[in-house]
């Protein structure tokens, strides 16, 4: 009883790795390896390299702006006409500023998320579902292993940022005590430069620790997906179909290649008996065919319908243990005869065509 308990749990224990069946199922459900840390990495890289391309545009329109702001709109009177023109025209100049840069930011984005994944769309990912918001299952997550990861994680990132920014900071502390002494343009460009540099290499550390991570997230999704011996079992059961509607779909192939087998009987030669075990019928077509073919062959009770069908059609029978034996064991149906029985098979067809031409 002990044994048989030991071998079910050991049936159970997830340690086989996932069939490609399982993989695309999951997959489908939107479980896959992907590291967000990547992401936010690539994305914040990206952004902070193009604000460097882009801080010029940037400074001048919020200039031009502020120019508008302080010389023309401060001039106008509060009405329930002019309050939402000044919102709208502020709105669209901060939507046309923005917009290059989130569109940087939605680029690279999702070419993150392919880098990892590939193409997925999954709408299986976004159903709702009542676990979901079960909450047993949320304050599993909270105190499971994988909670404690990311909180260990969240805290190394954090430290380790804010030790590289106050860094940067510190080393060019000397240019910020002097802010004061400079023009606003000037100002804004040593604030812009600065925040750039400190944007580029939190984003190079974050995508320096998103490596562990990413490996860390597929030995992760590999551990969950594992499968069980019983579960590899069940689906190569699954996918075989089951045996007894295996066995039944074997038996009408079968049956319908004998029906098919029996309606080349009439048209043979000649068939070979044992006289009663096995059966072979032969056709020869001299300016078709290199060698006579086996076009049936049977035993038993197939042998009986061969004899049958060959008896009703006038085909010759000849009775030859020793080459029906031997064509039964050699040939399959529609191969040639071969050649180590040449001499045996033309005797006997030698045989048949005399017969027949003695009874026309």
């Amino acid at each position: 009883m002990k044994l048989t308990l030991d071998l079910q749990y050991f049936q159970q224990e997830k340690t086989e790795r996932a069939t490609p069946k399982k993989r695309q199922e999951t997959r489908e459900k939107g479980q896959v390896a992907k590291s967000t840390d990547v992401n936010t990495a690539l994305i914040l890289l990206a952004v902070f390299l193009f604000m460097f391309i882009y801080a010029r545009v940037l400074g001048t329109h919020l200039y031009d702006t502020m120019q508008t702001v302080f010389t023309e709109y401060m001039l106008w009177e509060i009405t329930e006409e002019t309050i939402p023109a000044i919102f709208h025209e502020l709105a669209l100049e901060t939507a046309l500023v923005i917009a290059p840069v989130m569109l940087v930011a939605l680029v690279f984005g999702a070419g993150a998320s392919m880098l990892q994944v590939g193409f997925l769309f999954s709408p299986e990912a976004i159903k709702f579902k009542p676990s979901k918001i079960n909450p047993l299952s949320g304050i599993k997550r909270i105190f499971s292993v994988r909670a404690l990861v990311e909180f260990l994680k969240s805290m190394l990132k954090i430290t380790l940022v804010g030790t590289l920014a106050f860094t940067i900071i510190w080393l060019n502390l000397d240019s910020l005590m002097f802010l004061n002494q400079k023009s606003v343009a000037d100002g804004f460009g040593e604030i812009s430069r600065l925040t750039g540099l400190i944007g580029v290499c939190v984003a190079l550390l974050l995508l320096f620790l998103s490596i562990p991570d990413y490996l860390y997230q597929r030995h992760d999704h590999e551990k969950q997906i594992k499968m069980s011996k019983q579960d590899v079992k069940d689906e190569n059961k699954k996918m075989e179909g089951d045996p007894q509607i295996k066995s039944k779909r074997r038996k009408q192939q079968m049956d319908m290649a004998t029906q098919r087998m029996m309606q080349e009987v009439p048209q043979a030669d000649v068939v070979i008996t044992n006289p009663t075990h096995f059966a072979v019928a032969l056709s020869y077509e001299e300016d078709k065919m290199a060698a006579p073919k086996v076009t049936a062959k049977g035993a038993d009770f197939v042998a009986y319908r061969i004899r049958t069908i060959g008896r009703r059609n006038d085909v010759i029978l000849v009775e030859n243990k020793h080459l029906a034996r031997s064509l039964y064991d050699q040939a399959n149906i529609g191969d040639e005869v071969p050649e180590e029985l040449f001499k045996a098979v033309a005797e006997v067809l030698a045989y048949v065509y005399r017969l027949k031409n003695e009874l026309v």
